[in-house]
């Protein structure tokens, strides 16, 4: 990955964050893979974009074929009707930068076999031949969510997750970190905390609606959130919404349940308690930008106005209570900013 700035170099703007001191080694995202289930709406764009920003190896799971009412979203194209959209998205990917490499499974991981081999995928498929480094989750239905959260519970790997609501005018991403931060588990949807059916809530030749544009947002959000994790740089949010009615924009800690219906969930929550020192989740530092950080720079870049411009924003911590669900967790933000 070369720092030369030229026309003909594909990463001349990417390596240029690492020479404006924004990221220390751009380079090291040629190490990492990233396991990504689900390539629709949400999980196509994130492929895209860290193709684009040079991510060493991708791993798609998807099990459905490109149609025509695909074509509201963004990546895929007509001439794709009919493929397996792992395969659609790997001819794709691969003609915007062959140097990535592109691994596609196009089966669905909520069954009993496709499940353990999705677990041998999360462990050896790195290109070193090791655990990957983080898994996406780019799906719309609980049943895969939730076969994602408790193989990741499983193997205390650290994953995010993301959504889009059913009418797309709202979305978040959610990072979870098995016994340090709340698994899916912990905070199951209002239909399932009172022992309802998901499928119940479909009807028939009615379906979700969908925006390019919240779908596209949602992704970008996922996508930079992955580099800030893996390049360790900026801020980290664990859960960030959107709510495109008033550009509300809230995001919060999510504490693990207790009484988390996942079983390894409680078992890591008790090991972190016991051993703080392991813990992945680091308090965060706050960062101080000042002028005088940019006094060397040689793109005369400096920051106007004083420290007492804007006010430090207080952080806010939910924690999850035993069969609260995410609509109460919706409602909350609700509050929150009507407070604000």
């Amino acid at each position: 990955m070369s720092t030369e700035v030229r026309d003909d170099n594909p990463y001349s703007r990417l390596m240029a964050l690492k020479r404006m001191g924004v990221v220390q080694n751009y380079e090291n995202i040629r190490k990492f893979t990233v396991l990504i289930v689900g390539v629709g709406g949400i999980g196509s764009v994130v492929a895209e974009m860290l193709t684009r920003c040079g991510i060493g190896k991708l791993i798609l799971y998807d099990y459905d074929r490109v149609e025509l009412a695909n074509m509201n979203r963004m990546f895929y194209l007509p001439t794709h009707e009919g493929l397996a959209k792992v395969e659609a998205a790997k001819i794709s990917l691969i003609n915007i930068n062959p140097d990535v490499e592109i691994e596609t499974h196009n089966e669905n991981i909520c069954t009993i076999e496709n499940y353990e081999k999705f677990n041998q995928r999360i462990l050896n498929g790195s290109l070193t031949g090791g655990r990957v480094d983080l898994v996406l989750s780019c799906v719309d239905n609980y049943a895969a969510r939730m076969t994602i959260n408790k193989s990741c519970n499983n193997l205390n790997q650290l994953w995010f997750e993301s959504g889009v609501s059913e009418n797309a005018m709202s979305g978040h991403i959610q990072q979870l970190i098995p016994g340090e931060l709340a698994c899916f588990a912990c905070a199951p949807p209002l239909v399932v905390a009172n022992d309802g059916d998901e499928n119940e809530i479909k009807r028939d030749g009615v379906c979700a609606a969908s925006l390019p544009t919240t779908m596209g947002i949602i992704a970008g959000f996922l996508s930079q959130t992955v580099l800030k994790f893996l390049l360790q740089f900026g801020e980290v949010s664990p859960f960030l919404g959107y709510n495109a009615f008033s550009d509300f924009f809230p995001k919060y800690p999510l504490t693990p349940n207790p009484d988390c219906t996942d079983k390894k969930c409680k078992e890591l929550q008790q090991y972190y308690n016991d051993h703080p020192e392991e813990r992945r989740l680091k308090e965060e530092k706050k960062v101080e930008e000042k002028a005088s950080a940019h006094d060397d720079n040689e793109w005369g870049i400096s920051i106007e106005g004083g420290e007492d411009e804007q006010a430090p924003q207080q952080e806010t911590f939910v924690e999850v209570k035993k069969e609260q669900s995410l609509a109460d967790l919706m409602s909350s933000m609700k509050k929150l900013q009507t407070k604000q």
